[in-house]
């Protein structure tokens, strides 16, 4: 059975910082373009960043861009989502997902495995 699994959230202040992982079971990540998303209540689904197979390029959201980081541990089959400077408004639960579509793009298209989400919540 493929399944991703999250871990890693929890309640942080402003400014903290937290480490969110995804570890498969089932499938080797490193075949995998992997992406973190995030939906917030009463928001679409938007993809934060995403690391492409092999980790030859990764995508970061404008929002995010300088904060978070995606890196990957093929030895673990695990992918890590650092995310620094935290702010209220990164509050969401948080998704991995994996997907081998690659090309022109690759970040835009759809991804097949999705884990159940971890709650990351940032407060005052």
């Amino acid at each position: 059975q493929l399944q991703l699994v999250e871990s890693g959230g929890g309640l942080v202040q402003p400014g903290g910082s937290l480490r969110l992982s995804c570890v498969a079971s089932g499938f080797t990540l490193d075949y995998y373009a992997i992406g973190w998303f995030r939906q917030a209540p009463g928001k679409e689904r938007e993809l934060v960043g995403a690391v492409s197979r092999g980790a030859i390029t990764t995508y970061y959201a404008d929002s995010v861009k300088g904060r978070f980081t995606i890196s990957r541990d093929n030895a673990k089959n695990m992918v890590y989502l650092q995310m620094n400077s935290l702010k209220p408004e990164d509050t969401a639960v948080y998704y991995c997902a994996a997907q081998g579509n690659p090309g022109f793009n690759w970040y835009r298209k759809p991804f097949d495995y999705w884990g159940q989400g971890t709650q990351v919540t940032v407060f005052s």
